[in-house]
């Protein structure tokens, strides 16, 4: 009996560890699905689908392969909120990425009416917001589709300053496609005509800077030439176009072959545009550059459909005949040929009339020899102060009744054409009208020859000598020194370039000021430009003074940080000697702290200018002469 409630004790001690056993073994293993859940759940929330985990009792095991150490920290602190971080253990592995090539990043921003979009791969380091900010700074009215993808690799060199500069380009096109590299930017766009095209050529290429490439395809609409024109000569002093215009790409290239197959060597352009009066203008064109150079020299000029050609003195009558009659069988039905053969003068005759009007650098129009009546001079002479001004016109040319009657209208066609160059000169003979002269317009030959042609007519022979200066164009965007100035005070504005209370310190809210005349200055190139700082009255003189001094050199230092060329730049500190307002209310002095951007000018200088006329004018009679000299001395005196 007493063994036998010994065993049945014994049992009931085994069933009890054995259960005790299996609820430890049931509550463990709850414990451990609960924690993997958990720890699964959050590291789903943080997107870090690359981390897997596994229990083991208490202990929790983080693995995967981690694409960087900040990742791999991620998933610990990830584990880490939702068991204790003493039960986390780490077998998470990190990507080797000293094999790995990084990605090509380039970015491109696409401008229409519908506003701008950014396609493209970025580093993710890059300040995104930033860039964002800039985009709509630049263009605040044009909706920002922002379709940009980030890799987590270190940024290029090159590719700030090259998102900064196409981000700065943005401004100028208002359609354009602009792709961007690491130290390249490529840039497509549309302008509405050549001129714009040409200064936005020039404008981009200047501030890209020596260290960013630059890739530009900026198309124009082709402008209507009338008349349109072109103009061959070949002759002692070598083979040249005057004028050359084109309608197509094929019509210039049939052109330029012509002209290449007679003699013409270096660079060889011709001007696209729209008015031609045939589709077969190319062959035309091409068919009287041929006919010139087997003359053996001459001018051909296409005037729309009139056509008109010189022979050279001396040419064979025999083959000039020839060569015109199989030009003129040659040529379209719509063109008509004048030629002529001139004969060599048997003697040159004594006092050939002339008239001719020169324009100087500085402006200055002079309008000498002989004119055919009173009133022609008198109208040459009006025509020629609407043209340049009438401070600037002298007219001395003198009345000859014997020239040809169209005398007068050659007159006035050879001042338009002169009033078209910057300087130069125009001479009119019986037999010829040629005008030579400087100027910044790359398409002034060409026009200037439809003109002359347009209003002389098919018969007349006349010759232009213009060479193409680029400090003199207009169009390459390069404001003058005084534009400059004033386009400084008008980025300004109702703002100030304003500092630190008591400092020469940019205030952070001044960089977007800076960087706009930052922008312009860079455009403006070497420019005297005097930055002048100005203080109110409180404080020291002496310390206003150093104070002004300072900031303005801050000023040109901020400068010269966006590459800005500041050789020529003088800084000046005037403290608060040159007040604008009074000092006495915070408005008026908030007013003298200021900064100003202004050109320095040379002293005025006293000048005498002495003429044939000035001394006629200024000769005394002998009383005017002693009423002069006494007063002199009385003020010598006094």
């Amino acid at each position: 009996m007493r063994l036998s409630s010994v065993f049945i004790l014994f049992c009931a001690f085994a069933f009890a560890a054995v259960f005790s056993i299996g609820a430890a073994w049931v509550a463990a293993g709850a414990v451990e699905e609960s924690s993997e859940r958990a720890v699964r759940t959050e590291l789903d929330r943080d997107a870090l689908t690359w981390a897997d985990v596994d229990t083991d009792g208490l202990l929790v095991f983080l693995i995967g392969t981690a694409p960087t150490e900040a990742a791999r920290f991620q998933a610990l602190s990830a584990a880490g909120r939702v068991v204790d971080s003493a039960r986390v253990i780490d077998q998470i592995d990190i990507i080797d990425r000293d094999g790995i090539a990084p990605p090509r990043f380039s970015v491109e921003l696409l401008r229409n009416d519908s506003g701008v979009s950014m396609i493209g791969l970025l580093p993710a380091s890059v300040d995104r917001d930033q860039l964002v900010e800039d985009i709509t700074r630049a263009v605040p009215d044009a909706p920002l589709s922002d379709l940009l993808e980030v890799a987590d690799y270190p940024v290029p060199d090159g590719l700030d300053d090259a998102l900064e500069y196409a981000v700065s380009v943005l401004r100028v096109l208002d359609r354009s496609k602009i792709s961007i590299e690491a130290g390249r930017v490529t840039i497509k766009g549309a302008v509405e005509n050549e001129d714009t095209r040409r200064r936005v050529e020039a404008d981009l290429a200047r501030r890209a800077g020596d260290d960013l490439r630059l890739a530009l395809d900026i198309t124009a609409p082709r402008p209507v030439i009338s008349p349109f024109t072109l103009r061959f000569i070949k002759d002692a002093e070598g083979v040249r176009f005057d004028a050359c215009a084109a309608p197509t790409e094929d019509d210039r290239s049939q052109i330029l072959k012509a002209a290449a197959d007679a003699g013409l060597e270096g660079k060889l352009d011709c001007r696209l545009g729209l008015g031609t009066p045939t589709k077969e203008w190319g062959l035309a064109s091409a068919l009287g550059i041929r006919a010139i150079d087997a003359l053996g020299g001459g001018s051909i000029t296409f005037a729309d459909a009139d056509v008109t050609l010189f022979a050279l003195e001396g040419a064979d009558q025999s083959l000039f005949d020839r060569v015109v009659g199989a030009l003129e069988a040659d040529l379209p039905d719509v063109f008509v040929v004048n030629a002529t053969l001139p004969t060599p003068p048997e003697a040159a005759p004594e006092g050939i009339p002339e008239f001719t009007a020169t324009r100087s650098p500085e402006g200055d129009v002079q309008l000498r020899g002989r004119i055919n009546s009173e009133i022609a001079r008198t109208t040459a002479d009006s025509f020629a102060r609407a043209a340049f001004g009438s401070s600037t016109v002298r007219t001395t040319a003198r009345v000859d009744e014997t020239l040809p009657a169209n005398w007068s209208s050659r007159v006035l066609a050879g001042l338009e054409a002169l009033s078209r160059l910057s300087n130069g000169a125009v001479m009119v003979t019986p037999d010829a009208l040629s005008i030579s002269g400087n100027t910044g317009n790359q398409n002034a030959s060409s026009e200037i020859a439809g003109l002359l042609a347009d209003k002389l007519g098919e018969s007349e022979h006349f010759e232009i000598e213009i060479t193409y200066q680029e400090k003199l164009d207009p169009l390459l965007g390069i404001p003058t020194p005084e534009e400059c100035e004033a386009q400084i005070v008008e980025i300004i504005g109702d703002r100030k370039i304003t500092f630190e209370p008591g400092s020469a310190t940019l205030d952070l809210a001044t960089q977007d000021i800076m960087d706009e005349i930052a922008e312009l200055l860079q455009i403006c190139g070497d420019i005297p430009l005097v930055i002048a700082g100005h203080t109110d009255s409180q404080g020291r003189e002496v310390m206003n003074q150093q104070l002004s001094q300072d900031r303005s050199q801050a000023v040109v230092d901020a400068l010269r940080q966006r590459r800005v060329l500041t050789a020529s730049y003088e800084v000046r500190g005037y403290g608060e000697e040159q007040p604008i307002a009074t000092n006495d209310t915070e408005e008026g002095r908030e007013a003298n702290r200021r900064i100003e951007f202004k050109l320095r000018r040379p002293e005025p200088v006293e000048e005498t200018e002495t003429t044939l006329e000035s001394i006629a004018d200024s000769a005394p009679t002998d009383e005017t002469s002693q009423t002069d000299g006494a007063e002199d001395t009385s003020d010598g005196q006094n």
